[in-house]
């Protein structure tokens, strides 16, 4: 992993873990293990690594588009299924870029452009805007129930949320089918 990504890195989880105003840079460069020099070396001040953190955060959401536009099942599927914590970096740069909205405005405006691209592709499935909106408000409110309350490890645990992705997934099917019949 290059400097660069480490202070990233550190940049980020000072900001899931802490919020934005803990994220100073000498608390990035302690946390990366740099000194301030080496952080500004990499990163000429807090806007760059603001920058920094929204690039990594469209190119990994372009990735997530991309994995949506493979999937089999189709984009609303996918969607509402990866719709959990899983501590992936797309999970780490979503919350670290949510913590700096009220700060950065290029961070509502990085957010609201991944949100538009996850939509549009649903809405190019279903043809139905009232249906797209509300399959990703399913999504949209499994991921912040698991981001609020924070995932169990228990087996059951997990299987109730399994069990209870799988029945959200038959309403899914159930608005494609509508939004099918309506088309």
């Amino acid at each position: 992993m290059s400097a660069r990504d480490t202070i990233l890195d550190a940049f980020e989880n000072l900001l899931v873990e802490d919020g934005e105003r803990a994220a100073t840079l000498d608390a990035v460069a302690a946390r990366a293990t740099v000194s301030k020099g080496g952080l500004l070396y990499h990163f000429k001040s807090k806007d760059a690594l603001v920058e920094g953190l929204l690039d990594r955060l469209t190119q990994l959401a372009a990735a997530d588009a991309d994995a949506m536009r493979a999937d089999p099942r189709g984009p609303s599927a996918y969607y509402v299924d990866t719709s959990v914590w899983a501590g992936s970096a797309l999970d780490h740069a979503l919350v670290a870029t949510a913590r700096l909205v009220q700060e950065a405005p290029h961070a509502r405006e990085t957010m609201l452009a991944v949100h538009r691209a996850w939509y549009s592709l649903i809405l190019d499935e279903v043809g139905d805007r009232a249906v797209a909106r509300a399959i990703m408000l399913i999504g949209d409110g499994l991921y912040y129930n698991a981001v609020l309350t924070g995932e169990s490890t228990s087996d059951d645990a997990a299987g109730t949320e399994s069990q209870d992705r799988a029945e959200l997934m038959e309403v899914v099917a159930l608005l494609k089918a509508q939004a099918a019949s309506r088309g």
